[in-house]
């Protein structure tokens, strides 16, 4: 396990919902948790992206093992051959929502507990634990209500965010407006200011984010 949270762990700890325990945008995680680990892998320098015709491929770079275990499945499959980005995601995005909830609450970040409903069907109770999310989500504030310049990292989390559709449901923490959607629609965009213009490792990061977008806002929800 990596140190530092990845992205993927930071984008599904965001996306719990405190209040009712659940976890948004469920009908889209996969496309969001697939291009986060994409880009956890482009910030490590073991993916580039390639224009190829109308499509984005990324192919694997640098030599040994995967940075992480959850990085893992699409470092393999990207070691292979070079994948248009919407192929990746529905290669590795369906088998992420299990791993990453584990890893978060092996951090710490949430409690979960097992149980059955009148003593026969398993039910599974998350509940926050920790201060992580809460400093998660300052940060989000700050790019969309007061309009800072956020890292990579908090780029890469807001434009899928805002690509699941899920933004609006953070009104109790981050007051939903038309600033709010202009600002993320920008990240979505790729707009992540001067960083990604000097930076080749966040220029990619920036790729594989927009064209999970393209998918997770084209391709049918399911």
């Amino acid at each position: 396990m990596s140190e530092e949270p990845l992205i993927v762990e930071d984008t599904l700890l965001l996306l719990f919902q405190p209040d009712s325990g659940t976890i948004a945008g469920e009908n889209i995680l996969f496309y969001v948790l697939g291009g986060a680990v994409l880009a956890d892998l482009a910030l490590a320098g073991r993916v580039e992206a390639e224009e190829h015709g109308l499509f984005t491929r990324v192919r694997a770079v640098g030599d040994g093992d995967a940075p992480d275990p959850l990085l893992a499945p699409a470092l393999t499959s990207l070691s292979k051959k070079a994948q248009d980005v919407q192929a990746v995601l529905a290669g590795i995005g369906p088998q992420l929502r299990g791993p990453v909830l584990d890893r978060v609450v092996a951090r710490g970040d949430l409690n979960r507990a097992e149980g059955k409903v009148l003593g026969l069907f398993p039910t599974t109770k998350l509940t926050l634990a920790g201060e992580r999310r809460s400093d998660l989500i300052r940060r989000v504030r700050a790019a969309l209500i007061d309009g800072d310049d956020p890292d990579p990292r908090t780029a890469a989390s807001i434009a899928l965010l805002s690509a699941s559709g899920t933004l609006p449901q953070f009104h109790a923490e981050i007051p939903w407006g038309s600033d709010v959607y202009t600002r993320a629609k920008r990240l979505e965009d790729g707009d992540w200011g001067a960083a990604a213009a000097s930076s080749a490792v966040v220029r990619t990061m920036n790729a594989v984010i927009m064209n999970t977008v393209i998918a997770a806002t084209v391709l049918p929800r399911l």
